[in-house]
């Protein structure tokens, strides 16, 4: 089977040298073993995302010499594709609406010493989980704003024997969605969160090697419990180490991170981002690196 693997960036900024060391790293894997490399665009969240940075996005990665096969998958246009498989895990009972603000879970969390803690902190307390079907409709009926969470612990009963992933860096890992907990899946104002969109495009998409920052790694564990809900493939992955600067932090784009349209108007080539990255050689080079790449 042929290797089809992915870069998915959001057009909520301008791409800086860690999306460039994403881009290359799944290109580079791609064509090395005559696969196939797709661009999606995670344009979900309608109120952060602009097309001029959609359009900056596609001139980057022009300019670096990438070329992707097929169309550019804009998440967007696929909402149909994301309310289908929200339906689908809503008639399994895996579903619930959470009423919950922001600041109602922090104050919940903060009088909650022993709250159980997440990859990145503390876990949704289930408040909502445990509604009786007569309040839920009453709220519902009111309104208000709501998220869909997963009740991980109705799919888990659902799922018959253990689930594994695999990481191309790390091996083989039981899937342990407990790690975290009750996760949305949509809001009002975003039709599907980050966990759902992604699990169903690389399915349609066809991926079979996923590609990404060793941040997104523990997400996996819930991506692994939604593929086998809604019966999609399972594709190997391969968590790549961030990119840092000089001092040791990530680059972000929040941070003000150089983008690459101000690099190359400063005369930098292709060239030089892929020797400046440690990627002047091949995709081998990359997927074997072991430690936290460094920018000078």
């Amino acid at each position: 089977m042929a290797l089809v693997t992915r870069f998915a960036p959001s057009p909520t900024g301008l791409l800086h040298l860690g999306h460039a060391y994403a881009a290359l790293i799944a290109f580079d894997r791609a064509r090395a073993g005559g696969g196939r490399f797709l661009l999606r665009l995670e344009d979900i969240d309608r109120t952060r995302c602009r097309a001029a940075f959609d359009a900056a996005i596609l001139a980057d990665l022009a300019w670096l010499g990438l070329d992707w096969d097929g169309p550019v998958r804009r998440q967007a246009a696929h909402f149909a594709d994301y309310r289908a498989a929200l339906d689908r895990l809503d008639r399994l009972g895996v579903l619930y609406p959470c009423f919950c603000t922001r600041a109602e879970i922090a104050a919940e969390i903060a009088a909650s010493p022993g709250a159980p803690q997440g990859p990145a902190g503390p876990l949704y307390p289930g408040t909502c989980r445990g509604l009786s079907r007569q309040r839920r409709m009453a709220r519902l009926a009111e309104g208000g704003d709501h998220a869909l969470r997963l009740d991980v612990a109705a799919a888990r009963r659902l799922v018959a024997g253990p689930l594994t992933w695999h990481d191309e860096r790390t091996g083989p890992h039981p899937a342990e969605p407990e790690r975290l907990g009750d996760v949305v899946l949509a809001r009002k104002e975003t039709p599907a969160s980050y966990h759902l969109a992604v699990t169903v495009d690389d399915a349609v998409q066809g991926v079979t090697l996923v590609t990404r920052g060793i941040d997104l790694a523990p997400a996996t564990h819930i991506h692994r419990l939604l593929q086998a809900l809604l019966d999609l493939p399972t594709p190997a992955y391969a968590h790549h180490p961030l990119l840092l600067g000089s001092d040791g932090v990530r680059l972000a784009k929040r941070d003000g991170a150089a983008g690459l349209a101000a690099l190359r108007a400063a005369g930098t080539t292709p060239a030089d981002i892929r020797r400046r990255l440690g990627l002047a050689d091949t995709a081998a080079h990359a997927g074997n690196a072991c430690a936290d790449p460094v920018v000078p």
